[in-house]
């Protein structure tokens, strides 16, 4: 996203610093994996493929499929997971199936310019997909530092949690242009109403 762009309501975001943490923004403000189509976006977008990579194979299944992990996800992101928690210990073992499976195999090829461009050996599969996001949940839940930089958006009506590396640890909002924005906006606002009064 360029500076000074706000993302509209039903674009997919990557401003979360995670691909996982991405999937769990995919439900605000409104479901954004409700088509095969609106899914390939997603996909496309946060850089599981790269940009020319067919996923004409992708079926219906395939929505529902990433929609339950991230289901799996919320409780394990948004909490502190415990053991002998029923739902945290069905959550990490669901992840953890999902980790197992091999990861989509890139090769560097030849671009158009000759210079090297990544390419995957076939078109990836749902599995393959899933688990990279599944990998990327458990790297994220098993590092401290990482863990300890987790944040939840201050912006109002807001649940998208992200790793917050900015310098001195004090990021607020998930994105600046969006939340940032409309706490800056309601903040002039208020202080105009109370100039007028």
């Amino acid at each position: 996203m360029a500076l000074g762009t706000v993302t509209a309501p039903y674009e997919p975001r990557f401003d979360t610093g995670r691909i996982c943490l991405d999937l769990l923004a995919t439900t605000h403000p409104e479901e954004r994996l409700d088509s095969v189509a609106a899914l390939r976006a997603w996909i496309t977008g946060s850089g599981l493929v790269p940009g020319d990579t067919s996923l004409a194979h992708a079926d219906t299944s395939w929505p529902a499929a990433f929609r339950e992990l991230r289901g799996q996800l919320a409780p394990l992101v948004r909490g502190r997971p415990a053991p002998g928690v029923p739902s945290h210990d069905l959550a990490l073992a669901r992840v953890n199936e999902l980790a197992r499976a091999a990861p989509p195999a890139p090769r560097a090829v030849p671009g158009e310019d000759g210079a090297l461009v990544r390419r995957l050996d076939g078109p990836p599969g749902r599995a393959a997909l899933l688990a990279v996001i599944a990998r990327d949940a458990v790297d994220l839940l098993t590092d401290p530092a990482a863990r300890a930089s987790l944040r939840q958006c201050e912006g109002d009506n807001c649940p998208i949690v992200y790793v917050d590396t900015s310098r001195g640890r004090r990021r607020r909002w998930c994105s600046s242009e969006v939340c940032g924005n409309r706490e800056r906006v309601a903040r002039h606002r208020r202080r105009a109403a109370l100039a007028r009064a």
